[in-house]
């Protein structure tokens, strides 16, 4: 399960940024892409058992933020919304291969305790 290692450089990344203030991180935002091969579902699944063996980040909440898939047609000079994984201009009808948006995965927000 990926998800885990995930997790795991999550909680590395905060370590290593935010070293003397971890213990006030109450809440991580993470943005995923739709074609960044992250289910909400088994990433919130993997960070509550990452917790439940680090009790020392017990109070965190993780919060995932899905991205839909944009493309970009360079016939029409314009974006475009991928729907169901067709990488097509619904304006010109010509396929594309310019992702724009949708293979992110990163830390977007951490909060900490007032």
């Amino acid at each position: 399960m990926h998800e885990l290692s995930i997790v795991k450089s999550i909680f590395d990344t905060l370590v290593e940024n935010y070293e003397d203030k971890i213990k006030e991180v109450t809440k991580i935002e993470i943005t995923a892409g739709l074609l960044s091969n992250v289910q909400p579902i088994l990433i919130k699944n993997a960070f509550s058992a990452f917790v439940e063996e680090n009790a020392k980040y017990k109070d965190i909440e993780l919060e995932v933020k899905v991205k839909e898939i944009i493309a970009y047609c360079e016939k029409c000079s314009k974006p475009f919304d991928v729907q169901y994984h067709k990488f097509v201009c619904g304006d010109c009808d010509t396929p594309s291969s310019i992702i724009i948006q949708g293979t992110e995965l990163h830390i977007s927000q951490v909060y900490f305790r007032n």
